[in-house]
């Protein structure tokens, strides 16, 4: 299953070779990346910048630093958005 523009996939899997939720999970590399700030998300979901802060801390959203700041994928807070999503009936 064909990855990157130059063919290689990423992804994890689990031990016996099996992958997590039976697809390989691609992401794209850091260097393709679309990087954000915690001030750019919070901007975005409109909520304040402890908040953002909070959900790195407790690992609910993924964040590497950079110095003494955070930088957040875009392919990660969209994957976050879509695992909080709700339809109200």
């Amino acid at each position: 299953m064909p990855g990157g523009r130059d063919g290689r996939t990423w992804g994890v899997s689990v031990a016996g070779g099996y992958p997590i939720e039976s697809a390989l999970v691609r992401r794209e590399p850091f260097t393709e990346a679309r990087l954000l700030t915690v001030n750019e998300v919070a901007d975005l979901l409109r909520v304040s910048r402890m908040t953002v802060y909070r959900l790195i801390k407790t690992g609910d959203m993924s964040a590497f630093r950079v110095g003494r700041s955070y930088r957040l994928r875009e392919e990660d807070i969209h994957s976050y958005l879509t695992e909080r999503y709700t339809e109200t009936g």
